[in-house]
């Protein structure tokens, strides 16, 4: 954790957007390896994980405009933002809207792993005694299940908005 209760609550809100995106990204590897949909006509559902991710981080930026709102000038923002980098790194998932950047899934799920270490990070420093209030694993914890929640909803509409693509491509007979 940061030095100030704005650092924290800065990495709380990335970490809600970005977090869960691993297991969910697992999730659907495993799900579609294992389970075959009979329907020629579906999207390979790996290749759509990049576009989820992207909406995270598209829904990312929405929520830090509407925080800086409605000062939008340079002192603002440097005021605003704590973590510049870690910041840097959570806008950059909006590149995944390119297709050729999210022609490799791997790297939406290499890019989401820096926020999942930070809370494999508190985890052991917790575990060792470094960290001596509770409240911040419980804390997230609770941010990380909403991640998830949130990875799964963001590509659930892709999926549909996907689907409902190559539903209107199909000729009808």
């Amino acid at each position: 954790m940061g030095n100030s209760i704005f650092d924290y609550v800065m990495q709380l809100e990335m970490l809600a957007f970005f977090s869960g995106y691993p297991l969910v990204y697992f999730l659907i590897r495993f799900l579609a390896r294992n389970v075959s949909l009979k329907n020629p006509v579906r999207p390979d559902l790996v290749s759509i994980l990049p576009f989820a991710y992207a909406l995270i981080g598209t829904l990312y930026l929405g929520l830090q405009l509407r925080n800086l709102y409605p000062d939008y000038t340079i002192a603002n923002i440097k005021h605003r933002i704590q973590l510049p980098y870690l910041f840097i790194w959570a806008l950059l998932s909006i590149l995944f809207w390119i297709p050729a950047i999210s022609k490799r899934p791997i790297f939406s799920l290499l890019h989401s792993l820096v926020f999942f270490f930070i809370i494999i990070k508190d985890i052991f420093f917790q575990l060792n005694g470094n960290i001596r209030d509770h409240h911040i694993i419980k804390n997230e914890m609770t941010v990380y299940t909403i991640s998830i929640l949130l990875n799964l909803a963001a590509f659930i509409f892709v999926l549909l908005s996907t689907l409902r693509t190559f539903h209107k491509k199909q000729p009808n007979p």
